[in-house]
C-alpha cells in the first residue's frame, strides 16, 4: 500500500524540469565520424616543376652526350670553326715596288760631313730614283734611319727605295712632303747599313776626344 501511494503521489507531483533552448547545434546531422579533423593543406607545386626541370635536363644532357659518343662528333672542330669565322680578315699588305721615277731628298742626319752626297750619288748610279736634292738633316744625332712618303699611293715605293738602301724603316709624314715638294725622303741615322755605309765615319764628340787624348798624355 506505501509502494502504491509514492507511485500516485509522483505522478501527481508537477514536472519540474528546466526545458533548454533549441540552437543551431541541434540541427547538426549525425554522422559516424568523431572529433575534429584538420584540413591537410595541398604540396606546393613549384617543387613538382623544379623537379621536372631537372629531370629533363639531365634526361637531354644524356642524350646529347650518347648522340656525340655515337656519331663520333669532335666537338673542338665546331670551335674551331667559330673561332675562324669571327676572326677578323688580315689587312691588305703592301708589296715593295721601286719606282726609279720617284723624286728623292736625301737628309744626312749624322756628324759626319758630306755623307748625304755618297748616298746620293749612290742612288743616281743605281737608278734608285730621281734626286731633288741632298743634304744636312736639321739634326747631326739621329739614330735611326729611314724613308718617309707623303701619299698613300708611295708606300711602295717608299718600301722598295728602303730594301735597297739595307731595308730601314717608312714612314708617312706629310711635313716632308710639304716642306721639300718630294715624293720620298731619305733620313740617314747612325745606324746605316745599307750602300756606301763602308764610308760612314762618325767622329767622337769634343768632349770624349779631350778626354781621351788626356788620358793617352797622362800614361
Amino acid at each position: 500500500m506505501a509502494r502504491n501511494q509514492e507511485t500516485e503521489s509522483a505522478e501527481t507531483q508537477p514536472d519540474t524540469r528546466t526545458v533548454s533552448a533549441v540552437d543551431r547545434f541541434d540541427s547538426v546531422v549525425r554522422s559516424g565520424r568523431v572529433g575534429a579533423h584538420r584540413i591537410v593543406g595541398r604540396p606546393r607545386r613549384f617543387l613538382a616543376y623544379l623537379l621536372s626541370a631537372l629531370i629533363g635536363v639531365a634526361l637531354l644532357t644524356g642524350v646529347g652526350i650518347l648522340v656525340v659518343q655515337t656519331t663520333g662528333a669532335d666537338v673542338s672542330s665546331w670551335l674551331d670553326e667559330e673561332e675562324e669565322i669571327e676572326a677578323p680578315a688580315p689587312e691588305p699588305t703592301v708589296e715593295a715596288v721601286l719606282d726609279p721615277t720617284a723624286e728623292v731628298v736625301v737628309l744626312n742626319g749624322t756628324a759626319m760631313p758630306g755623307f748625304a752626297a755618297i748616298v746620293d750619288s749612290i742612288i743616281t748610279q743605281n737608278q734608285l730614283g730621281q734626286i731633288l736634292f741632298s743634304g744636312d738633316a736639321a739634326a747631326t744625332d739621329v739614330e735611326i734611319s729611314a724613308v718617309f712618303y707623303g701619299s698613300v699611293a708611295d708606300e711602295a715605293a717608299a718600301l722598295g727605295l728602303a730594301k735597297e738602301l739595307g731595308g730601314v724603316s717608312t714612314y708617312q709624314s706629310y711635313e716632308y712632303l710639304q716642306e721639300y715638294g718630294a715624293r720620298l725622303v731619305v733620313l740617314i741615322g747612325a745606324d746605316y747599313g745599307g750602300p756606301g755605309s763602308d764610308q760612314l765615319v762618325i767622329p767622337e764628340p769634343s768632349g770624349e776626344a779631350e778626354a781621351d787624348a788626356g788620358d793617352e798624355a797622362g800614361e
